[in-house]
């Protein structure tokens, strides 16, 4: 029992890596080299009893990097916000394209130079404090434990469109059952139905962006050439409206039209949320120096052409003031401005194909939901932040007592069977939305905090195998702006009037995270790593 209990422990009780030194010698072309923990591995990380494998292959991990976190966001949540105008919605998509390249390759610089098996929450512990590495594992751990039963929920919801004589709840269990299966295996399994899962996503990206594409230069059945006559007519930027219950609000003037701006930034980055998931998925890939930079880059062309793409071809294919926007539930293809673009060019029953090709969308995500979770819990364990227990893994990698405390959660989805159990946990879903922005947040303040230790103990930036050129001096920039995203993500809580549930759902996350912080540091007495003590050897490979 005591051994179960052993994160409990004090951390001055582990023994921390040297740091780096000057005098250190890597010979060129060594695969391995002993340390005190035993047999290192050709990325300079320990292989223990209970460790994770490195059984996902380059090619699942690229296409995880171009589409595996596409996901409803941006084929419907886009019908909302762009009602705000298609000038205001680029903007947002670009601006926070950009915050999310930023986070990406500040990650990739850290995975590729030093890789490990611990995710997000091991680089915060190893050199900015073992309390913010405690507090970002946690939050990212509910944070997917909590969207799980959330999207087999709208897996139910997509089915009852065809059979809505069987409860949702049917097929929470169902689906619920066969990706706990996909999970149990093996990681390669995993990586593989997320492949194909993923290649279906891109594909289905590509041929929406294609059709409105065609659409917005006439060839639809219409044959009506709209181009970018909706940029001017009704125009790019609407004003922005809220309402509540009988009362609206319209802001006139520049401030709407900011508004508006800000509105969509907001919804942008609950879009690209999870694209840092290819992070988590690091630990289990080979050759991490080769192949994590790979799938850095592979992410900037999913902002580029997935999402800044379509954006575009949807600001000339649908007015902001079409009445079909918003006007559906968002679990509906008929929700979808796509579809809704192909409807206005004449062009019926799409919504039927898109209802389908959503469940994809909602399966992979539940899919990756356990995965993320069940490592995420693993590192904490590693780092003597969770129950022992967790970072057992079997003969094939596989953390299984993770993977069964992650998919225990897949019971809250039964509370959407009742109307009143379904709208708290909606409170719920929206409440740990915002770890996801915190979660970048983490990452680019280790990132820094690596930075300032590579100059203290006079570490060349040569000394990386991969260096993008927007950084160091982007990482600041990105973590300003999402950090005001987070500040002022709920300022719609304000408008007609104020809303305590939405102001809660929209903020309670950040006294959580904080909370988190203050607690273990108290519980544990940790201390801030001091640059000149942060350890920039394991996992370095010999070069």
């Amino acid at each position: 029992m005591a051994s179960k209990l052993n994160f409990f422990k004090s951390k001055s009780d582990e023994k921390t890596a040297p740091a780096y030194d000057q005098g250190d010698e890597f010979e060129r072309g060594a695969v391995s080299y002993s340390s005190e923990n035993g047999r290192v591995d050709d990325d300079g990380e320990s292989e223990g009893p209970d460790d994770l494998h490195r059984g996902m292959k380059p090619r699942q991990l690229n296409m995880m990097a171009i589409a595996g976190a596409i996901g409803t966001g941006l084929i419907i949540g886009t019908g909302t916000s762009l009602k705000l105008g298609p000038g205001s919605l680029l903007i947002g998509y670009i601006i926070m394209g950009f915050i999310v390249y930023i986070v990406m390759v500040a990650l990739g610089e850290m995975g590729a130079w030093l890789p490990h098996k611990k995710s997000f929450s091991g680089y915060a512990s190893r050199f900015v404090d073992p309390a913010f590495g405690f507090a970002t594992g946690w939050n990212y751990f509910f944070k997917y434990v909590i969207v799980l039963p959330n999207n087999l929920t709208a897996t139910g919801i997509i089915l009852q469109y065809w059979r809505p004589d069987i409860n949702v709840s049917v097929w929470i269990t169902v689906f619920g059952v066969a990706i706990i299966a996909v999970n149990l295996i093996h990681v390669a399994f995993f990586g593989e139905a997320e492949f194909w899962m993923s290649l279906i996503k891109a594909l289905v990206i590509v041929m929406l962006i294609l059709l409105c594409f065609i659409i917005a230069l006439g060839g639809g059945p219409n044959h009506v050439r709209t181009g970018f006559r909706f940029w001017r007519d009704p125009g790019a930027f609407a004003q922005y409206s809220a309402s509540a219950g009988d009362d609206k609000v319209v802001i006139q003037g520049a401030t709407g039209r900011f508004l508006g701006v800000w509105a969509c930034m907001v919804q942008a980055t609950f879009a690209y949320l999870g694209t840092e998931l290819v992070g988590v998925a690091f630990g289990e890939t080979p050759n991490p120096r080769k192949n994590v930079p790979r799938a850095v880059t592979q992410t900037l062309m999913r902002i580029v052409f997935f999402y800044i793409g379509g954006i575009i071809v949807l600001g000339m294919a649908v007015k902001y003031t079409d009445p079909l926007l918003g006007a559906v539930k968002k679990t509906s293809g008929l929700a979808s401005p796509f579809v809704i673009a192909a409807k206005n060019a004449g062009i019926n029953k799409l919504d039927d194909a898109v209802n389908g090709l959503l469940l994809i969308f909602t399966v992979s995500a539940a899919n990756s939901d356990i995965y993320l979770a069940s490592r995420t819990v693993w590192a904490l364990a590693k780092d003597r932040q969770a129950p022992a227990i967790m970072m057992k893994t079997n003969k094939r990698g596989v953390p299984i007592p993770a993977v069964i405390l992650s998919s225990l959660f897949i019971l809250l989805g039964y509370m959407n069977a009742t109307k009143g159990s379904a709208q708290v946990f909606g409170y719920f879903v929206s409440l740990v939305t915002v770890f996801g922005a915190l979660n970048w947040v983490a990452i680019l303040v280790s990132y820094l905090f690596m930075i300032k230790a590579m100059k203290v103990q006079g570490v060349p930036r040569e000394a990386m195998p991969y260096r993008n050129i927007l950084l160091p001096w982007g990482a600041p920039i990105a973590l300003f702006l999402t950090i005001l995203v987070i500040i002022f993500n709920g300022f719609g809580a304000f408008f007609p009037h104020f809303q305590v549930d939405k102001f809660l759902t929209s903020y309670i996350g950040i006294p959580v995270f904080l909370i988190n912080i203050l607690w273990w540091k108290l519980f544990k007495k940790t201390k801030r790593v001091r640059p000149e003590d942060a350890d920039l050897v394991t996992g370095r490979r010999s070069f």
